[in-house]
């Protein structure tokens, strides 16, 4: 999947590309989903309409599984699958929501995309669900109203991290970096013995903002975002600067012309073995390992600037759950989303989508998966240009990626770079505290 900035429709619906889900069928569970509905008078079954843009067959055989392990919980509810093809879905539920036909529980883009939702009035609030303290404050607020009311519940997470070649670190002796210093001696390294350090290619903003979010939790701070939203640090701050900075600083480990490479071709270096490393989305491995099955491959956190810190993996929420404020099975749907807060029901998710789940606890037989998963849960960092500079027009994330192409063309200075995005969310952004 490839995360690209996210913009409003007519009703303020956000759009992005839908991440395609992975997984079969299974016979077996579909079976005794359907002996225990039989268990339950007809006259006490419910049905609960759910819509979503995720409209593959696989996800449609997700839904069996989904349906039999929900029915051991609720054995009256049905779940009734409308999926819409990813290009219509904004507008479709556009039209819905208008006539009031809209289904019972609707997979909401992620933030601006559920805020916009939210605040037409078109979703039920659901503060207080049972297991929404399974989430954390990062994940919650992907489906959040400007009044700050809760109004779903978050499905996966998409993360970015990076990937390493097995065999070329064993070659040259090189170990999972504990450190930044050791990532650059690393690198440094592998560049002297004449090896590419990092696929990277600059041609496609999104890819740049991607690094961006990765990397700049260990140069900010982890504490920036919260102090950004109270408006006590600003994007043209020096621990900013920094973020940008780093961005730079690698450059010197890049492919030569890189300024013109795009994420196929980034693709095609790392699996073809002509790079060490890449920084990137878990969503991107699939798609690695059909180029090349037989690539060892692993995967690690970015490390800490400071000893003492912590590595991160950069997170984001890629949709959420609602309910329809003019859902006539309100109950019903309320007991579905409060499965979706389950083990299991993150278990199912991990296991056929290959994406991790925001719930912790939850483990796949890939162990590659399993180790990000794990990353995710307890190493996770907000993707800052999706989570907070999706607004504005064009939006500061969409700014932020120009103006990085910019810098690799050596076009414009770090400095310049947040002094103009600095410009950018000034045109739409207002701090929390300015409201006290």
């Amino acid at each position: 999947m490839r995360k690209k900035p996210i913009t409003l429709a007519a009703v303020g619906l956000s759009l992005a590309v839908a991440m395609t889900g992975c997984g079969g069928g299974d016979a077996g569970k579909t079976k005794d989903a359907g002996n225990a509905s039989t268990q339950t008078p007809a006259a006490n079954k419910v049905k609960v309409t759910v819509t979503s843009w995720r409209a593959e067959q696989s996800e449609v055989d997700l839904y069996k599984k989904i349906q039999a392990e929900l029915n051991k919980t609720y054995p009256e509810i049905e779940l009734d699958f409308k999926p819409v093809k990813a290009t219509e879905y904004n507008t479709s539920l556009n039209v819905a929501l208008k006539t009031e036909t809209a289904a019972d529980i609707i997979h909401l883009r992620p933030y601006s995309g559920a805020t916009a939702l939210a605040d037409a009035g078109y979703l039920e609030p659901i503060d207080g669900l049972k297991g929404l303290e399974n989430f954390s404050k990062d994940q919650l607020i992907a489906a959040q109203g400007s009044d700050k009311k809760q109004y779903g519940v978050p499905y996966m997470l998409s993360s970015t991290q990076i990937l390493y070649n097995k065999k070329i670190f064993a070659k040259y002796n090189l170990q999972e970096p504990k450190t930044w210093d050791d990532l650059m001696k690393a690198a440094e390294t592998l560049k002297q013995n004449k090896v590419t350090p990092f696929a990277f290619g600059s041609k496609e903003g999104w890819v740049l903002s991607l690094m961006h979010g990765a990397i700049a939790p260990q140069f900010y701070g982890q504490d920036f975002a919260a102090k950004f939203l109270k408006g006590e640090a600003k994007i043209d701050s020096p621990e900013f600067l920094k973020s940008i900075e780093a961005m730079n600083s690698l450059a010197p480990y890049f492919p030569a012309n890189f300024e013109g490479l795009g994420m196929e071709d980034v693709r095609t270096l790392f699996a073809t073995e002509q790079t060490a490393m890449v920084i990137d989305g878990h969503f991107e491995i699939a798609s690695i390992l059909a180029l090349n099955p037989k690539l060892e491959m692993d995967a690690f956190a970015v490390p800490p600037v400071d000893p003492s810190g912590k590595a991160t993996v950069s997170t984001w929420v890629d949709g959420s759950f609602g309910i329809n404020k003019n859902s006539k099975n309100k109950d019903a749907a309320k007991k579905v989303l409060e499965f979706m807060t389950t083990k299991a029901y993150g278990s199912l998710i991990l296991n056929n989508t290959k994406s991790p789940s925001p719930i912790q606890g939850v483990t796949t037989e890939d162990p590659l998966i399993n180790k990000i998963a794990k990353l995710s849960s307890t190493n996770a960092a907000p993707y800052f240009a999706v989570t907070y500079l999706n607004s504005g027009n064009p939006t500061s994330k969409a700014t932020l990626e120009g103006l990085l192409q910019g810098m690799y063309l050596k076009k414009a200075t770090p400095k310049q770079v947040v002094e103009e995005l600095q410009k950018s969310v000034d045109t739409w952004f207002k701090p929390a505290a300015a409201g006290k």
